[in-house]
C-alpha cells in the first residue's frame, strides 16, 4: 500500500545512499499516515451517525458499520463516506443501504431481549 508516486519519490533515492532511501520510506508513510488519517475521520463521523440512529454505543455502532461493510464487500471508509454524504443530500447506494437496515433491524431486536 504505497502511495501513487511511490516510483517518483524512489527515483529520488540514489542506490547507495541510504539518507535518501529513508527519506523515501518517511514520505510514503507520512503519505499512507495521513490517507489513514483522513479515512479515520469520516468513519467516526459515520459512527456517531449509526450512534444517533440506533441509539447505541460506539463499540456498537463500530459493529454495525464493519459488519455492513463485510457483508457488502465494500471497504469501510467508503461505506462510512456513503453514509457522511447522505448529509448533503447523496442517496446511499442501494446494498449499503439494505444492509445498514438489516444491521440496524438485529441491533435493536438485540436491544429488546
Amino acid at each position: 500500500m504505497f502511495p501513487e508516486n511511490w516510483w517518483d519519490l524512489a527515483a529520488e533515492a540514489t542506490v547507495g545512499d541510504a539518507a535518501g532511501q529513508d527519506v523515501v520510506a518517511l514520505r510514503a508513510e507520512v503519505g499512507l499516515l495521513r490517507r489513514a488519517l483522513a479515512g479515520r475521520a469520516v468513519i467516526d463521523q459515520a459512527r456517531g451517525m449509526v450512534m444517533a440512529l440506533a441509539p447505541c454505543s460506539s463499540e456498537r455502532a463500530w459493529e454495525v458499520l464493519v459488519g455492513v461493510s463485510q457483508h457488502c464487500n465494500i471497504k469501510l471508509r467508503d461505506v462510512a463516506a456513503a453514509l457522511v454524504a447522505t448529509t448533503k443530500d447523496q442517496t446511499l447506494p442501494e446494498p449499503i443501504q439494505r444492509e445498514l437496515r438489516r444491521a440496524l433491524r438485529r441491533l435493536h431486536l438485540a436491544d429488546r431481549r
